[in-house]
């Protein structure tokens, strides 16, 4: 298995296909297997790398607390790992979180950003649910764990088709990696005390901000704040999916990162 150690961390990477380097960095609950569903599309043209946060998938657990700063350098050592000099640099989230302090840490690495359902700072709605996700981690079992956060993940459209949350709920129950709870708490407090809002000038690479005009954790609200913040920013809303339009709508949101990753190359 591809790893590789950072500050005493065993981080899993995968990467795939061919081209100018792509960097994929997951969210909250979420490994590189969150991106399965957009990498027919991505590999056509691009060398994919995707990356397990500290404390999920096959990456191993730090056993104490930590901030989004700390996981963009695991991510920045990976780069040096590998020996690449430039890389475009996506985020779901809060890997959308992560990737802007990339971005701020390793200017003359970053090539181009592209940042989804991500935010520079939470509100205090967003950060109650972030910290009571955090806090449920380690009194839930895991599949009414999942039962209790996916409705904030998906559309009613998504939910309307039962055996897709049926499927999504088996998959997170059966999966060989399951997430620690204890790290699910680290990571709720590490998103929610996380703010770039008075660096996004300092991002100034081209920057690609995706949002669905159906994101209920993430509202448009914090896209834009973005776009207004990083200088070579644009924003676009799609009107499919959710929170999670990377499983909802993957077809559309692969087109958007292409069209503007073909742009800027």
């Amino acid at each position: 298995m591809p790893q590789f150690q950072n500050n005493g961390i065993e981080l899993f990477y995968q990467i795939q296909g061919k081209g100018k380097p792509l960097l994929l960095i997951s969210g909250f609950l979420c490994d590189h297997t969150y991106w399965s569903l957009l990498m027919p599309s991505l590999t056509k043209k691009y060398q994919v790398i995707r990356l397990d946060n500290r404390g999920m998938g096959r990456s191993s657990s730090s056993n104490c607390a930590y901030s989004i700063k700390q996981m963009a350098t695991d991510a920045a050592a990976l780069l040096e790992h590998l020996g690449i000099d430039k890389v475009h640099v996506v985020g779901h989230s809060m890997g959308g979180q992560i990737a802007q302090e990339l971005a701020l840490a390793q200017p003359d690495k970053v090539l181009s950003l592209l940042l989804l359902s991500s935010l520079a700072k939470g509100d205090d709605r967003f950060n109650a649910i972030i910290e009571t996700w955090g806090d449920l981690a380690r009194i839930l079992d895991l599949e009414l764990y999942e039962k209790a956060i996916l409705p904030w993940i998906f559309t009613n459209s998504f939910y309307s088709t039962p055996e897709a949350i049926e499927t999504i709920i088996n998959m997170a129950v059966n999966y060989p990696f399951p997430p620690v709870p204890q790290e699910l708490y680290y990571h709720s407090r590490a998103i929610t005390s996380s703010d770039t809002r008075d660096r996004l000038s300092h991002i100034h690479c081209p920057t690609l901000v995706l949002v669905s005009r159906q994101d209920v954790l993430t509202p448009v609200k914090f896209s834009e704040e973005l776009v207004q913040g990083i200088p070579n920013a644009e924003l676009v809303i799609l009107d499919s999916g959710g929170h999670g339009f990377i499983i909802e709508s993957p077809e559309t949101v692969a087109q958007a990162m292409c069209n503007f990753l073909a742009k800027v190359s």
